[in-house]
């Protein structure tokens, strides 16, 4: 195998200045004038999540590696007290294994190949698993020859409200995963049940009803459970999307829960809940037609869910030349850089009439997938990153949450 070579389709994000700090966007904007997308992160915003929910949650927090897996963001993420972490692949564990020696690693893929699985066991110490068929159950025992292991089963939900219906991917129908649970309970020195609502779920009845179908799967496999794992989709703010308050799932969770056998521990895996507002990004315009505005990043880099999914983003303009912008408002589309005429992202998008070329555009609560889902499509693979103390853009009192509830 040494003729053959791997490489990564998405170039590392670059660094304007390493270890630095800067007090706001303006000033970075002002001091750098950056002609590529640039990502602000503010890992302070990420912390300050992390211990909410940390605090409010009634037992393990797995922080979904998938949503930004950036180091400054997982290092905040631990600042607020997470020390699980719910990984996708071994490249995930691989990065997490190197930044946390001491973390809990698990492997929540439903579907693995054995080299991962072997990997994770034997060189990163992982030892609990996902798995939603009998036929994982099986490779899961062969590669890791047992010992210390934990076995969480998926169980298939009904289609929901969530913004990203996740059930017809993954998940057990309830007769299967009974079945599943009795034939990993000998084989396991912790035995779960887990389950996904879907990303961006606004609903805290979804997880009552999701444990309430978990209680009777459990009660028809007959056998003791360890583990109630309520999976992640809890969502946060955007423009025109105000969720109810973090206690009010937390409320759900405890409630239906209270069923369960005592002893019974609740994990969680959210991603976007800590990290969405940890990131903005800022765009600038490279030309204006009409109402349309052509800018350096798109749904192929770090606007994906501006694009087909149709999320709103807080966003304002800051003037490239100084000037205090017009107070007459005008709504856009945004067109990204790549050559495919998908790469259209609708908004709304309301700015100041007068944006022009050379503009840039900060576009807000980018923490959750920003970063994650960028390509290399067309070339366009290039960004900076660097990190500012200021406020989240929706908390700007422009973008309050009770701004959020009227746009």
């Amino acid at each position: 195998m040494d003729h053959i070579r791997s490489r990564r389709a998405v170039a590392p994000l670059r660094r304007n200045t390493a270890g630095q700090q800067w007090p706001n966007v303006e000033s970075l904007l002002r001091s750098t004038r950056p002609e590529e997308p640039l990502y602000c992160l503010r890992p302070h915003a990420v912390t300050e999540a992390a211990q909410r929910f940390h605090a409010a949650f009634p037992g393990d927090v797995l922080y979904a590696v998938k949503c930004n897996a950036e180091p400054a963001m997982l290092r905040a993420v631990a600042a607020g007290g997470v020390t699980h972490f719910d990984c996708a692949s071994e490249a995930e564990i691989r990065l997490l294994r190197s930044m946390f020696p001491k973390a809990a690693l698990h492997f929540m893929h439903p579907v693995k190949s054995r080299g991962a699985i072997r990997a994770a066991w034997h060189d990163f110490g992982v030892r609990d698993f996902v798995l939603d068929t009998a036929e994982e159950l099986r490779k899961i025992r062969t590669e890791t020859g047992g010992g210390d292991l934990g076995l969480v089963v998926r169980l298939a939900l009904p289609k929901g409200k969530a913004a990203y219906d996740l059930s017809g991917k993954f998940g057990a129908e309830p007769a299967i995963a009974a079945a599943l649970l009795r034939a990993a309970r000998p084989h396991a020195a912790r035995l779960g049940v887990s389950f996904h609502v879907g990303s961006q779920c606004l609903e805290p009845e979804a997880w009552t009803h999701a444990i309430q179908l978990a209680q009777s799967v459990i009660a028809a496999s007959g056998v003791a459970v360890d583990i109630l794992d309520v999976g992640g989709g809890f969502p946060v703010a955007y423009p025109g999307s105000l969720p109810p308050p973090l206690s009010a799932f937390m409320a759900a969770i405890t409630d239906a829960a209270a069923v369960l056998r005592p002893g019974t521990r609740l994990w969680a895996e959210p991603g976007r809940a800590l990290v969405a507002s940890g990131a903005s990004v800022v765009v600038q315009v490279q030309q204006r037609r009409g109402n349309a505005l052509y800018v350096n990043d798109g749904v192929y880099g770090a606007l994906s869910d501006a694009g087909a999914p149709g999320f709103r983003f807080p966003h304002r303009l800051v003037p490239s030349n100084g000037r205090q912008p017009s107070a007459r408002a005008e709504d856009f589309i945004l067109f990204g850089p790549t050559c495919d005429s998908a790469d259209v992202m609708k908004g709304p998008w309301t700015l100041p009439g007068d944006v022009c070329e050379g503009d840039w555009i900060e576009i807000g609560q980018l923490g959750a997938y920003g970063t994650a889902l960028r390509t290399a499509f067309n070339g366009f693979d290039r960004a900076f990153v660097a990190e500012v103390a200021d406020a989240p853009l929706l908390m700007n009192p422009q973008y309050s949450l009770t701004a959020a509830r009227a746009a």
